[in-house]
C-alpha cells in the first residue's frame, strides 16, 4: 500500500518525475464515476501515480454539483462557492509540476459573510480576530471572553477533526476506537449549537457561531461538533472565491488530467459497476459500452452508488434497508437571477435569516414541511468579479434550505410561488426594488439533485453528519462491499464541503495500491466484449 507523507498540516508532498507525467500504454487503467471536486481529484492523484484514468460524467458538462449555468450574459456557478483550505487545491497542482496560482486566481473576501438578522441587525464575520472581537462586544460585551475560549475549543478540534483525521482511511473499527478518547474529550458528542452555548449566551450570537453545518447539509442542533472546526479553518485560510467562477477551476482541473494522460467522457451516465471474481473490474454505460479498469471510483452519491450502481453483488453492510433508514441532509432550494442594475452595498456572501431559528430547522428536517417563513444565503459573486455579469449588472443566487425529497413536497407546483416569496423578501430586505431590475432566472429544486444529480432523495450533501454517520460510521473510502471499488465525495468520510471532498481523494493515497508498470490489464478486451 502507498501512503503520501504529510508534515506541517500541508497535506500530501509532490512527486516529481515520471509519476506527474503521462502513464505508459500499458498503465493499470481507473475509471472515475462522476466529476465533481472529489471525482477530479482523485483522478489527479490517481494520474499522479501512474493510473491511466478515464472519468466519466453523466452531464454535458464536468463538475456535477459545480458546473456552471450560463445564460442572458450571466455567469452562475451552479453549487460551491467558498474556497477554504486552499492547500488541497495546491497539492493537486504540485503533484502535476505547476503551482495553483499558474492557473487560478484565488481572490479573498472580506468580510467573509455578513449576517442580517430578521429585525435589521448586522454582524459582519470576518477572519480578522480584533474586529471579530469588536463586533461580538458591539452585541453583547459579556461574550467576549467567552468567544475566545471558544476559537481556542475550534482550533483544537481543528487540529484533530482535520489535520489529524481529515485524510485518514477509516477502514475498521480499530482505527475508530483509537480517535474515540479524543473525540470525547472534545465533546463531540455534542452538537455544533450546544458546544457553541457551552461559551456565549447572547442568542445572536449563538446563531452566528453555529450555523456552519447548513454549509455542508447539517442541522445545528444535531451535526456533531467535530465541525465546529470550521470556526478556525476559516480564520486559518481564509475564505477565497476563484476569479472567473468556481467553474474555471473545475475546468482547469480537467486540464490537469487531460495533461497526466487521463480523459474527461461527459454526457457518459454508468448504469452498473462491472463485478468479476467479487471485484471491481470497470463500468457500463446506460447506452450498454463497457469501460474495463483496474480500480474504480464513485464520486457518485454514495447511495445511489450502492443502491443501483451494485446491483448484482452482495452488500453486506450497505443493504438497500440500511440505506433508506439513515439520515440525510436537507435539500436545496436555488434561485439564480441577474439584475439590471447593481447592488454595491451588498457583500459576496451575505445570510439574511428569518424570524426563526431552531423552529425553521426542526421544520426542514424533522417535520419535512415547506414552511412559509425561511433564512437564505445570497451570493453576490459580481462583488469580487464583475466579469460574471453584463457591464452595470449584478449576478446572484440565492439558497434557501427546504426539506429533501422525502418530504413528499409537489415543486411542480410549489417551486414559483416559493420563488416569488423569496423575491418579496429580498426585495424587503437586501435588494430593493429587486422585481423591477430582475433580467434573467432560473430555479433548481430537490427534484434536479434527485434525478439530474442522482442524488438520494434530492438531498443536497448525501448523508446527514451527525455523530453516528461520521468516521467510521460513514460508507467507507475504502469500500466495504466490493474489492477494487472505492468511494470519494460528500457521502463518504470525511465529509461534505469542498475540503472534505477534496481531503476524500487524499484518503485514496492510503487504501489504493500503487500500480504494477508492468502489467497489463489482461481483462480489458474480455469485460468490453
Amino acid at each position: 500500500m502507498s501512503r503520501i507523507e504529510t508534515s506541517g498540516g500541508r497535506g500530501p508532498q509532490p512527486r516529481r518525475g515520471e509519476t506527474a507525467g503521462m502513464p505508459g500504454a500499458g498503465a493499470a487503467r481507473a475509471v472515475v464515476i462522476g466529476s465533481g471536486f472529489g471525482g477530479l481529484a482523485a483522478a489527479i492523484r490517481l494520474g499522479a501515480r501512474g493510473y491511466r484514468v478515464t472519468v466519466l460524467e453523466k452531464l454535458g458538462q464536468p463538475g456535477g454539483r459545480a458546473r456552471v449555468h450560463r445564460q442572458d450574459g450571466f455567469t452562475f456557478d451552479a453549487g460551491p462557492t467558498i474556497i477554504t483550505a486552499p492547500f488541497l487545491l495546491e497539492d493537486l497542482w504540485r503533484l502535476c509540476g505547476r503551482e495553483l496560482s499558474d492557473d487560478i486566481e484565488l481572490r479573498p473576501t472580506t468580510p467573509f459573510y455578513r449576517i442580517r438578522f430578521d429585525n435589521g441587525e448586522v454582524f459582519d464575520y470576518s477572519g480578522d480576530a480584533q474586529a471579530m472581537r469588536a463586533e461580538v462586544a458591539r452585541f453583547s460585551p459579556d461574550d467576549v471572553e467567552g468567544y475566545g475560549r471558544y476559537m481556542a475549543a475550534s482550533e483544537e478540534i481543528f487540529k484533530v477533526g482535520f489535520e489529524e483525521l481529515g485524510h485518514v482511511s477509516f477502514g475498521n473499527w480499530p482505527a475508530m476506537l483509537k480517535v474515540v478518547p479524543d473525540l470525547i474529550r472534545l465533546g463531540c458528542y455534542r452538537s455544533v449549537y450546544a458546544m457553541v452555548s457551552r461559551y456565549i449566551r447572547d442568542p445572536r450570537l449563538r446563531t452566528v457561531f453555529s450555523f456552519h453545518p447548513l454549509l455542508i447539509g447539517g442541522n445545528p442542533f444535531t451535526t456533531t461538533a467535530i465541525y465546529s472546526l470550521i470556526s478556525f479553518l476559516e480564520r486559518r485560510w481564509g475564505v477565497h472565491f476563484v476569479m472567473g467562477g468556481t467553474g474555471a477551476l473545475v475546468a482547469a482541473m480537467v486540464k490537469l488530467i487531460e495533461g497526466q494522460g487521463g480523459s474527461l467522457r461527459c454526457d457518459a451516465e454508468v448504469g452498473e459497476i462491472l463485478i468479476e471474481n467479487d471485484r471491481a473490474r470497470g463500468a457500463r454505460l446506460v447506452s450498454g459500452e463497457k469501460i474495463a479498469a483496474d480500480i474504480v471510483v464513485s464520486n457518485a452519491d454514495s447511495a445511489w452508488t450502492y443502491r443501483h450502481l451494485l446491483p448484482h453483488a452482495r452488500r453486506r453492510r450497505w443493504t438497500d434497508r440500511r440505506i433508506d433508514k439513515s439520515r440525510y441532509s436537507m435539500g436545496l432550494f436555488v434561485w439564480y437571477f441577474g439584475t439590471s442594475r447593481q447592488y454595491p452595498e451588498v457583500k459576496h456572501h451575505t445570510i439574511v435569516l428569518g424570524p426563526r431559528y431552531r423552529g425553521l430547522l426542526d421544520d426542514i428536517f424533522t417535520h419535512r414541511v415547506l414552511a412559509e417563513d425561511f433564512s437564505l444565503y445570497l451570493h453576490r459573486p459580481t462583488a469580487t468579479d464583475p466579469s460574471l455579469a453584463p457591464a452595470g449588472c449584478d449576478a446572484f443566487y440565492v439558497l434557501s434550505p427546504v426539506p429533501h425529497g422525502g418530504g413528499g413536497i409537489d415543486w411542480e407546483r410549489r417551486a414559483e410561488p416559493y420563488r416569488r416569496a423569496i423575491m418579496k423578501r429580498l426585495g424587503e430586505t437586501v435588494l430593493p426594488e429587486l422585481e423591477n431590475h430582475l433580467l434573467s432566472s432560473r430555479v433548481s429544486t430537490p427534484d434536479e439533485f434527485e434525478h439530474e444529480l442522482l442524488a438520494y432523495r434530492g438531498a443536497a450533501f448525501g448523508l446527514e453528519p451527525v455523530f453516528t454517520q461520521s468516521a467510521w460510521f460513514r460508507p467507507h473510502n475504502k469500500s466495504e462491499e466490493v474489492e477494487g471499488l472505492y468511494l470519494v465525495g460528500a457521502g463518504t468520510h470525511p465529509g461534505a464541503g469542498v475540503p472534505g471532498v477534496l481531503s476524500s481523494a487524499r484518503v485514496l493515497d492510503v487504501v489504493v495500491p500503487d500500480p504494477d508498470p508492468n502489467r497489463i490489464n489482461t481483462e480489458r478486451s474480455h469485460a468490453q466484449s
